[in-house]
């Protein structure tokens, strides 16, 4: 089992950024590929950022690309998700999720979920 805590979400500017962290227990986290989710209001969950168990693999929404930069540090048993030049529509929760399968986008496919951080880019 693993469990995950988010932290760093806030009310930022558009332009402005934010770093998301996701702490996992430590036993099992390097286990894991990682990924990081977000949910507006009304909407479905949907992926946003993706890296295999070592770090080498990364993959991104288009949505986010170039934006966005999706790390960890298995030493510190931490995922992270850099965003920046923030707009508005990246209003959401975020969430970070853990997958025995790589890096997939089917949220269906994960099997541990942290609680969600709400991030909120005012205009």
């Amino acid at each position: 089992h693993v469990e995950l805590v988010e932290s760093g979400g806030g009310l930022v500017q558009a332009g402005e950024s934010l770093r998301l962290s996701c702490t996992g227990s430590k036993r099992y986290f390097s286990s894991y590929a990682m990924a990081w989710f977000h949910q507006a209001p009304g909407k479905g969950r949907e992926f946003v950022a993706g890296i295999s168990r070592i770090g080498d693999r990364t993959s991104y929404a288009d949505f986010v690309k170039g934006r966005f930069t999706i790390s960890r540090d298995n030493a510190k048993n931490t995922l992270y998700l850099q965003m920046n030049s923030l707009k508005t529509e990246d209003t959401a929760v975020y969430f970070c999720a853990a997958s025995n399968l790589g890096i997939v986008e089917n949220h269906l496919s994960y099997d541990y979920w942290g609680q969600g951080t709400q991030v909120t880019v005012a205009s």
